[in-house]
């Protein structure tokens, strides 16, 4: 494969929600903590993404929902960290996962992006005229070694991941509560299928495991087989 092995790691609603409502002000990382039957099982979560690939692909629009733009610089980790983003980081948002990574790739369309004024040894900028995650993904395993890759993007990130093909692993950690909401947010959101003509734009899945957590919560592991 001339790509990295790609796994897409969610905690997701029953209803496949990935956040709480339709607003910025809402986030599952920082309400999920606070709600009776949701809190006590939340950490099976956190303990997971720990086990997951050594490389990680986010979007500058969930990371500055964090709050990255303005957080106190962290602690160097052995992960690197591949952020998708055109206007939502910051300078400050850039140096912080300098900081964090050990590897740091800015993918994006935008040669104005802040990124450019930063000089940092481990921070790279992939530069495309019209982004191509398909040929994002075959320059981060030729260029930079990714041999596996955990995808932790957002949903309409998600649908672009899905439509190019390019899931190979599904592992979802399900939270026991419903959220609802034609606006909030999905697993996987972005351009709908139309036509019966598409129906091969779609992942065709086969469960390799699922185990029941603590306070009710599962994980649910998948190949994508077609």
């Amino acid at each position: 494969m001339n790509r990295p092995i790609t796994t897409l790691f969610m905690l997701m609603s029953v209803d496949g929600k990935i956040s709480t409502g339709a607003t910025d002000e809402l986030d599952v990382d920082q309400d999920f903590p606070q709600i009776p039957g949701l809190k006590e099982g939340l950490h099976q979560y956190y303990e997971i993404e720990q086990t997951t690939d050594l490389w990680s692909f986010n979007t500058g629009r969930v990371q500055a929902k964090m709050g990255v733009n303005t957080k106190e610089m962290p602690a160097k980790t052995p992960v690197s960290f591949v952020l998708l983003d055109n206007q939502h980081l910051n300078e400050h948002g850039v140096r912080y996962f300098c900081a964090r990574s050990d590897t740091f790739v800015l993918l994006t369309t935008n040669k104005e992006h802040p990124a450019f004024d930063v000089d940092e040894d481990n921070l790279h900028i992939i530069l495309q005229d019209t982004l191509s995650l398909t040929d994002a993904l075959v320059e981060l395993k030729e260029r930079f070694g990714c041999e596996r890759l955990t995808v932790q993007s957002g949903g309409t990130v998600n649908g672009l991941f899905l439509r190019e093909k390019l899931f190979d692993y599904v592992d979802l950690v399900v939270a026991p509560v419903l959220i609802g909401g034609k606006d909030t947010a999905t697993l996987i959101d972005g351009r709908s299928l139309l036509a019966q003509d598409e129906l091969s734009q779609l992942s065709v899945l086969r469960l390799i495991e699922a185990s029941t957590l603590q306070d009710s919560y599962l994980r649910l592991r998948y190949q994508v087989i077609g």
